[in-house]
């Protein structure tokens, strides 16, 4: 069995997985949990993956056009050194929170190995949608969605 240990599946509806990860270039880890009360979006992704590359762009701009309206972003690196990620991250200009997933522990909490994936999750910490793949992130359908769950629409 792949490495799910036979957990239930990450999907709508479910509570999203907790963790706490280091944050690139910051002292302290960061837990989903002290986010309550935003919405989130768990991003995993790899530097050596080109379509998380190219969907990069698009997420800096969802999460700067969100971020001020309690939206987070979270860029989870998995199984990549600091310094790869630190190069990548200059080399785009991002300013999103980027989590450091070493030992892949993250990953296989979400059942997530194809990258990029991503997991929307409401102020609740509840999964809303499950993206396998990558997005036109700033595209007005997900600036939208992403507005309602800001606005406390329940769009499940």
């Amino acid at each position: 069995m792949w490495g799910g240990g036979g957990a239930d599946p990450v999907e709508r509806g479910s509570v999203a997985p907790a963790f706490s990860l280091p944050v690139l270039d910051a002292d302290a880890p960061l837990a989903l949990d002290d986010l309550r009360g935003r919405v989130v979006l768990v991003n995993f992704w790899a530097t050596w993956c080109a379509p998380c590359e190219e969907e990069m762009p698009a997420m800096e701009r969802l999460y700067r056009a969100h971020h001020d309206a309690g939206f987070e972003l979270l860029a989870i690196s998995v199984g990549e050194s600091p310094e790869e990620v630190r190069a990548f991250r200059d080399r785009l200009g991002l300013s999103f929170p980027i989590l450091l997933d070493g030992d892949k522990a993250v990953a296989q909490a979400y059942q997530t190995y194809r990258y990029p994936e991503s997991y929307l999750l409401d102020r609740d910490g509840i999964v809303v949608e499950r993206y396998v793949g990558p997005r036109q992130w700033d595209h007005p359908a997900y600036l939208e969605r992403i507005g309602r769950l800001l606005e406390g629409d329940d769009i499940r």
